[in-house]
Formats: structure tokens, C-alpha cells, sequence
């Protein structure tokens, strides 16, 4: 799918106002009739959800993931990135990349699946000057499965709960870092009863899971169309699971990470009950 086909998926076309009328400007979807800006490639893709550094004075969206804390908090709890081999899974738009890009590590493989928020993390790209950054687009596990090579650290932070495999998810990781950063959503029923209207998009079918003597439990969800507005950023498939939050920390412990740092714990978030995890093997 081309981008103009991409965009116009979404209902987001360019307007006459936008592109000049002929004389005066140009006649063509294709071609930007305004002053070289990058705000106008900001304005190219629909959807946005992080902002830029307010001294850009750019707008996009309303998060100041640029400036994270949960991000903060990891490289406060990890220590120095510098020289360091980084895999960030779902990068969004490149803002958590910033951050990381930052601390001058060595390279910051970042792999984003969602194709509108691919052209995000370009755009951020160019703005930002991630020079350590190279942005891929494709299916992080695929890349896991396929790829050899050791990272000093692995980001996933909004990733685990969007996956129709999250189990797999973590077994692949641990076999390819020593050190995994997570925030995510987790479920338990405590936290998320059923008149809770969190609880909606879960269609109350739980799977359990049997993995190296740990009984791992995963609640089944589904996006119930939100993947039709332009600032979706879920994951690939509709059906989803999360997995119990004591359940994650048991299963990074089977995967060898002996050193478990949690911080954020959140039973009231809007989008879901969530926290951060820094594991690693010392």
C-alpha cells in the first residue's frame, strides 16, 4: 500500500487550502505547495501521540514521551547505555528512541510493525537526528527468531500486552539480552472486575499456559475497532492476551533474570492496571 493510499485509508487527504490552486500553488496530491517546514511533514501522517521538545515549537501530539519517566527510570536503574548494543521493540514514533539515543550507546536497532507509525519514527528521524538509531520495519519476534545476535539490553515498553503471543514474546528475548525493560498492562481479577469498564474488551476466555512447571495464565482480548482510527498503535492481530502480573515476574525468573526491579505500579490507570520491570541476569 502506497502512502497516499495509506493516508487516505485513515480520511486524511490534503486539501485544497493546504495545496494552492494551480497558479499559485500546485496542482497535485502528491506535492506540498507551503514553505519548507518540518512541520509539514508532521502534518503528512495522521495520528500522533507523542510531542516534540517544546523548544521546536513543532506540534504533534499531547504525550511528552520524549521526556518518559518510565524510560528515565530504566536508565536510572541500568546505568550507563554508552557503547552499548540497544534493541528497542515497538518504537511508536521514535520519542523513547530520543531518550536512549541520548546516552550515546553504540547502536539502537528499533523495530516498529505498524507501518503509519514506521513513517512516524522517519519523520522523528529526521527531526531529531537519531544518529545511533537505525528504524526497521517488520514483526520484532521474526527478527528474534531469526536474528543471532546479543544486545546489552532489549526495550519493549508498551509491547507485552498488545501481543498474541506474549509467552513467546519473553522466551525470545531472554535468549537474545541479559537485561529486558518492560512496561506493560497486566491483568488479575482483583484489579479488573467485570462491571470494571476496563474489563470490556476482554471476552472473558482465560488460557493457561503450562511452561517449565509454572502454570502461566492469559486473558484474552480484543480491540473492538479501535484499529480503524489513524493513532492506533495495538498490535497486528485483534486477538490478544495479557498476562497475569505475578505470572510475568515468575516467568522472568524461570528465564534466568535474577535481578527484578519494579516500579509504577498503577491499579488505576485508565488503559489498565501496569507497571515497569527491569530484569536482568547479574
Amino acid at each position: 500500500m502506497n502512502l497516499s493510499r495509506l493516508i487516505e485509508r485513515f480520511g486524511h487527504g490534503l486539501n485544497r487550502e493546504h495545496r494552492g490552486d494551480g497558479a499559485d500553488g500546485v496542482d497535485f496530491d502528491q506535492y506540498e505547495g507551503r514553505f519548507p517546514d518540518n512541520q509539514n511533514a508532521i502534518a503528512l501522517i495522521p495520528g500522533w501521540t507523542g510531542s516534540f521538545p517544546d523548544t521546536l515549537g513543532l506540534k504533534a501530539g499531547h504525550l511528552a514521551l520524549h521526556a518518559d519517566p518510565r524510560i528515565a527510570w530504566a536508565l536510572g536503574q541500568y546505568g550507563s547505555l554508552a557503547g552499548k548494543d540497544i534493541l528497542e521493540i515497538g518504537p511508536l514514533e521514535g520519542m523513547h528512541t530520543f531518550m536512549l539515543n541520548q546516552q550515546l550507546p553504540r547502536k539502537i536497532d528499533a523495530i516498529e510493525a505498524n507501518r503509519l507509525c514506521y513513517l512516524r519514527c522517519l519523520i522523528t528521524n529526521q527531526i531529531l537526528r537519531l544518529d545511533r538509531a537505525n528504524f526497521l520495519l517488520g514483526d520484532a519476534m521474526e527478527w528474534l527468531e531469526a536474528h543471532e545476535e546479543r544486545y546489552d539490553l532489549i526495550v519493549a515498553s508498551g509491547v507485552l500486552y498488545h501481543m498474541s503471543d506474549p509467552v513467546r514474546l519473553l522466551e525470545l528475548a531472554a535468549a537474545r539480552s541479559d537485561a529486558l525493560f518492560l512496561w506493560t498492562h497486566y491483568f488479575t481479577p482483583e484489579a479488573l472486575p467485570k462491571g470494571d469498564v476496563r474489563y470490556r474488551p476482554f471476552t472473558g476466555r482465560e488460557i493457561v499456559r503450562p511452561v517449565g512447571g509454572l502454570n502461566l495464565r492469559l486473558y484474552e482480548r480484543r480491540y473492538q475497532n479501535a484499529a480503524q482510527n489513524a493513532s492506533f498503535c495495538g498490535g497486528p492481530r485483534d486477538r490478544h492476551y495479557w498476562m497475569h502480573k505475578q505470572d510475568i515476574l515468575d516467568f522472568l525468573r524461570l528465564l534466568g533474570f535474577n535481578s527484578i526491579e519494579i516500579d509504577g505500579n498503577d491499579e488505576d490507570h485508565s488503559g489498565g492496571p501496569c507497571f515497569s520491570v527491569l530484569a536482568r541476569r547479574m
